[in-house]
């Protein structure tokens, strides 16, 4: 077992992360497919109020990077929350089956004609029907417990996606390709980074205030209920914030896998399981990873974009699969 980082260690950490994080942002400005280089770039927009450079970076790169890393961050939180919820090492923002559910709606707003906020709103109905449906299934005699929240989510999920392929195979072809990059992730649309942040940032202060009750919780229900934790309300809390910060990332960027699986381990690794820590730290990291995938997925091929969700499984699951042979997994 890991000891966690000392207080010194953590902030120094933490101020690390920032630094990647800016760094990361400044390197998604800076680089695109334009002629313009990084330096001739921001001469421009310094310069030149009406210059094509100003309206590049402030209307279109920095919205873009910026919607990446909030889209990351509340990945990497809700993957966090979702790993201690659950008591399961393997678990992802995705497995409850919100992401199936936010497809749904996403996908038949788009053979409605919709575009836009139309498609969002679509995405955030399904995605809150799909949190009410597991939430309702998974209540038995006994309460909500890891298991019958881990299976429900699997059957609603394993359903939301024979939907979307009934969906897929009966809409029109001309709407096709929109729907299958919407699915496999995709920043090109515009969104704004509001929407995300207004989400992830009250989770993440919340939860660090209540980070002792989470550090309990991953020990296991009896040994919380023994020092006193209400494991009901505080396993309620926890399934309610992953599910809205799924929700709103699937909503501003359709699924992107492996973030939030990944990023809370690559942080345990380091921090230990404290998650005073391992929150602030692994939203700061998801968002610079995610971030870093969506300026290789809009420059390896330039000017053809790849969807970042595709490019983010390519390397995930590699980088996957060295973790488990090299290290035991924390839960």
């Amino acid at each position: 077992m890991e000891l966690p980082l000392r207080r010194p260690a953590a902030a120094a950490l933490l101020c690390v992360l920032t630094a990647c994080a800016v760094l990361s942002i400044a390197a998604a400005v800076s680089v695109g497919s334009t002629e313009l280089g990084p330096l001739q770039l921001w001469a421009d927009v310094f310069t030149d109020s009406d210059s094509l450079a100003r309206t590049l970076v402030l209307d279109l790169r920095l919205p873009r990077a910026l919607t990446a890393f909030s889209t990351g961050a509340a990945l990497a939180v809700a993957g966090a929350l979702m790993q201690v919820l659950l008591r399961n090492p393997l678990a992802d923002p995705y497995i409850l089956g919100i992401s199936g559910g936010a497809s749904i709606g996403a996908i038949g707003a788009m053979l409605l004609g919709l575009a836009g906020l139309g498609v969002d709103a679509g995405a955030t109905l399904g995605a809150l029907g799909a949190t009410l449906l597991v939430f309702g299934l998974a209540h038995g005699g006994g309460g909500w417990t890891p298991t019958r929240l881990l299976l429900t989510g699997v059957v609603v999920a394993a359903g939301c996606g024979a939907v979307v392929s009934l969906m897929l195979a009966l809409g029109s072809e001309s709407k096709l390709r929109g729907m299958v990059f919407w699915l496999m992730g995709d920043f090109s649309t515009g969104a704004s980074p509001a929407r995300t942040l207004a989400v992830v940032l009250p989770a993440v202060l919340v939860f660090m205030t209540f980070a002792r009750h989470l550090n309990l919780l991953a020990r296991g229900e009896t040994q919380a209920r023994a020092l006193g934790l209400h494991v009901g309300r505080v396993r309620i809390g926890v399934f309610l914030a992953g599910s809205a910060l799924t929700a709103a990332a699937v909503t501003t960027a359709g699924s992107i896998g492996f973030v939030g699986l990944l990023t809370p381990h690559l942080v345990r690794m380091i921090t230990g399981s404290d998650h005073r820590i391992v929150l602030p730290a692994a939203a700061i990291l998801g968002g610079v990873l995610l971030v870093l995938a969506d300026l290789l997925a809009r420059t390896l091929i330039a000017p053809r974009q790849l969807p970042v969700g595709a490019l983010t499984a390519l390397i995930g699951v590699p980088l996957f699969l060295i973790l488990i042979r090299r290290q035991r997994f924390v839960s």
